[in-house]
């Protein structure tokens, strides 16, 4: 072999090092919103995991909850990416944010994702009839109340949450009518008090009936049943009225279809095409992440040990979201 040819061989190689240094380098410090609840727990660590040990970047976790987080991403341009972000919450602000440049919307996380009300497993197999929200309302005797067992029991949103908003609105009497159902309204108090509630419900066979989402551990765990609203949904209604403290006059309307994205702040995005193509390639359905989150209820694990569970359990999914060499960097982490 010439000596050109070996000098040629070297500075290729130079080349190719320096290159991928220079990415690393521009990874840098990253900070992630660990949003307070079990997926978004997962999702954050996941994000960690992979682009510590596959991207080579300084990752920090900070904790975070959908309004606050987007207000500090708007305002302020930190954390840079939040994994699991509900955009339904705050729709009509995140457009504009996306409009003035100061936020990117990525694509869907969870392929699956919805909102909705549910029943519980044991009253669903009881009654193969209740396929309807109207079915349900139609039965109140079926779902008792524990503080008036003349009335059936709708178990909304703790207060606070978006969610209780919509519901509140949807139960009244130019919507669903809950009220001349024959159905009371119950506050679980915290999101603990809801979780706890559909889990005695699955342990004792009884009957449940109230607002869920997945994926969660409890709709994987105790297989709950999802509601047809047996509507059209109405955007517009839904974005001026049903999603407002001030609709006077709510109509019916099915859920707004789930948008669960991962929302990084623009001008990290721009500053980093290569996580950015990893992280537009990052989706899972609820089957998927089901498992995971229905160990980190049974071990009391963490969103870290669910991260290393998903991963070396998921191999061929989540190396396909990067590229050869950073899939191998991660396999020898695990």
């Amino acid at each position: 072999m010439s000596f050109s040819s070996i000098t040629k061989r070297t500075l290729l190689t130079a080349a190719i090092v320096l290159s991928s240094s220079q990415v690393w380098a521009q990874c840098g410090t990253v900070t992630i919103a660990e949003m307070n609840w079990a997926s978004a727990e997962f999702a954050a660590n996941l994000d960690k995991i992979i682009l510590t040990e596959g991207y080579g970047c300084n990752v920090e976790l900070v904790p975070g909850a959908t309004n606050t987080t987007f207000a500090s991403m708007e305002a302020k341009g930190q954390p840079d990416i939040a994994p699991e972000f509900w955009t339904n919450a705050v729709s009509v602000r995140m457009k504009a944010a996306e409009q003035k440049g100061d936020l990117t919307v990525g694509v869907q996380l969870v392929s699956d994702a919805s909102e909705g009300w549910f029943i519980s497993e044991a009253i669903a197999k009881a009654h193969p009839e209740l396929k309807t929200v109207d079915d349900v309302l139609a039965h109140p005797e079926l779902f008792p109340s524990k503080e008036d067992a003349s009335k059936g029991a709708f178990m909304n949103c703790p207060s606070g949450w978006g969610c209780e908003t919509v519901n509140t609105n949807l139960v009244k009497a130019s919507a669903f009518n809950l009220a001349k159902a024959g159905f009371a309204v119950i506050d679980p108090g915290s999101s603990s008090g809801l979780d706890g509630a559909i889990a005695k419900a699955a342990q004792r066979g009884e009957a449940w009936f109230g607002y869920y989402w997945q994926p969660t551990v409890n709709v994987s765990k105790y297989n709950l049943k999802k509601l047809d609203f047996a509507t059209d949904f109405d955007k517009k209604h839904w974005d001026e009225c049903l999603a407002t403290a001030d609709c006077e006059n709510p109509q019916r309307s099915s859920w707004t279809a789930s948008q669960v994205n991962t929302v990084v702040v623009t001008k990290f995005a721009k500053a980093n095409p290569e996580i950015m193509d990893y992280l537009n390639k990052r989706a899972y359905s609820s089957a998927q992440v089901g498992p995971v989150l229905v160990y980190m209820d049974a071990n009391q694990a963490n969103g870290e040990d669910a991260a290393y569970e998903f991963l070396k359990n998921n191999q061929p999914l989540w190396s396909s979201w990067v590229p050869a060499d950073v899939a191998e960097k991660v396999k020898k982490a695990l």
